[in-house]
């Protein structure tokens, strides 16, 4: 009998940045209820490298006496049946769809290392992402109220509501240019948006969270603090959600949604185009 069956090692491989292979792997993990250890090894580009994971998967097949589960994606043939060799379970995360494709276009796929993540003739778009990046960066956390007319979007919310890893899952996922506002207690006190902000209604987007939740994080980071007392959280939330039906703003409660979610649901009601890369 396999001694941790719940558990199951999970290894992401690519000869590129293997964030396609980690991406479907968690949509389709998540709907089993084993806990995973996952691993990620991007770049797998000669026979030294697929023969060191070779060795990663070899060690967690004998250590448990259960087959790993491997989602992949490789171009280069011989790296790819090197792999194939290995005691796991494989999931090419491509290769169906490709197929589908060739089928249906009557067109045969030429293979191309890194294609996806590559800058090469799509440099422009490869900088504006980098550009966005950093341009969300310095608007992080009301650092910066600069240069407003250049966003795409204002996030705005309570201290630690989910508006820094929304706004750079943003900016590194869809290239758009992104900053947050966490409100205050003296922009609680006066109830009001700033008049930097009056400009830019319309880019103007509220995130905000269940007091229990916001408790619960807040105590992590300052534990015994009025910052993360109910009260103090129950009041901050109770006052944003006024703000925002007050100004007309749209939010979202962030509480159950993980940051795709967030993002999601967010461009779904702005109509903010997505920039893909």
């Amino acid at each position: 009998m396999h001694k941790d069956i719940q558990r199951r090692d999970v290894f992401y491989v690519s000869d590129g940045t293997a964030i396609t292979c980690e991406t479907l792997g968690h949509v389709v993990l998540g709907q089993f209820a084993f806990d995973v250890n996952e691993k990620t090894f991007p770049f797998v580009e000669t026979e030294d490298k697929v023969c060191e994971l070779i060795k990663h998967i070899q060690h967690a097949y004998e250590r448990d006496g259960v087959k790993p589960l491997v989602f992949f994606s490789m171009v280069v043939p011989g790296i790819r049946e090197r792999l194939l060799e290995a005691p796991a379970f494989f999931y090419d995360v491509l290769e169906s769809v490709v197929q589908r494709v060739a089928e249906d276009t009557l067109m045969k796929p030429k293979p191309k290392l890194q294609r996806s993540r590559s800058v090469g003739k799509d440099s422009d778009t490869y900088f504006d992402r980098i550009s966005a990046i950093e341009y969300t960066l310095a608007h992080d956390d009301g650092v910066s109220l600069k240069g407003l007319e250049h966003a795409d979007i204002i996030l705005l919310g309570v201290s630690r509501s989910g508006k820094t890893p929304t706004s750079l899952y943003m900016a590194m996922q869809f290239g758009l240019r992104v900053v947050n506002y966490p409100f205050i207690a003296e922009d609680m006190k006066m109830l009001r948006l700033l008049p930097e902000f009056e400009f830019h209604r319309h880019k103007l987007f509220g995130l905000t969270i269940d007091p229990e939740r916001l408790t619960q994080i807040r105590e992590n980071r300052l534990s015994g603090s009025e910052y993360a007392s109910t009260e103090q959280c129950e009041q901050e939330v109770n006052t944003i959600e006024s703000l925002f039906r007050r100004e007309a703003i749209s939010y979202i409660n962030t509480t159950a949604l993980s940051v795709e979610e967030i993002t999601t649901r967010v461009l779904e009601k702005t109509g903010l185009k997505r920039r893909l890369f």
